[in-house]
This record gives structure tokens, sequence and C-alpha cells, in this order.
């Protein structure tokens, strides 16, 4: 029986098959990277980018667990330019 290594080979995944499993953006998936909110790529060759498959399969399972909240809507009754009216205030001035 062999022994289990702290080093096992484990499998990689590149950029094309990361975006059949996550399916957000490329600077997305950079700017989680590096608040460390995502698995970290690494290097095989210069031309070669891979990302550990359990790891973004441990991801994955993390986010399926707890949700992640909604951004708040922005109030655009705030905005200096393009200002939304309120309700019926546009009839009246009409």
């Amino acid at each position: 029986m062999p022994k289990p290594e702290a080093n096992q080979i484990r499998r990689t995944i590149r950029r094309h098959q990361l975006r059949e499993m996550v399916p957000m953006a490329d600077s997305t998936i950079y700017e989680m990277e590096q608040r460390g909110d995502f698995p970290r790529r690494f290097a095989l060759s210069p031309r070669c980018i891979v990302w550990d498959l359990e790891e973004v399969e441990a991801w994955l399972m993390a986010r399926r667990a707890s949700p992640v909240r909604r951004a708040q809507h922005p109030d655009v009754s705030k905005r200096k330019s393009r200002s939304v009216k309120r309700r019926g205030q546009a009839r009246s001035e009409a």
C-alpha cells in the first residue's frame, strides 16, 4: 500500500475550464484573487496558467453553503447629472 505524500500531484485546470465552472469575467476573478477571495492561479510555464481543481471546487462549495449578500442599489436621487425626479413630479411640471 503506497504512503500518502504531502506533495501529492493534484489535478489542475486551465482558464477555459475555469470559465466553464465559474462564469465570471477574468477581471473579476483577478480582483478576487488579489483580495484573497478566490483560489490563486500559478504558472506551469511562462505561457501556461492553471488553478488547482480541488481549491476551485472547495471555493464553489463554500459559496453554495453561504449565499452572498446582494449589493444595495445606489440612491439615484442623489446624482449630480441626470437626476431622477420623484414619482408624480414629472407629470405636474408637464
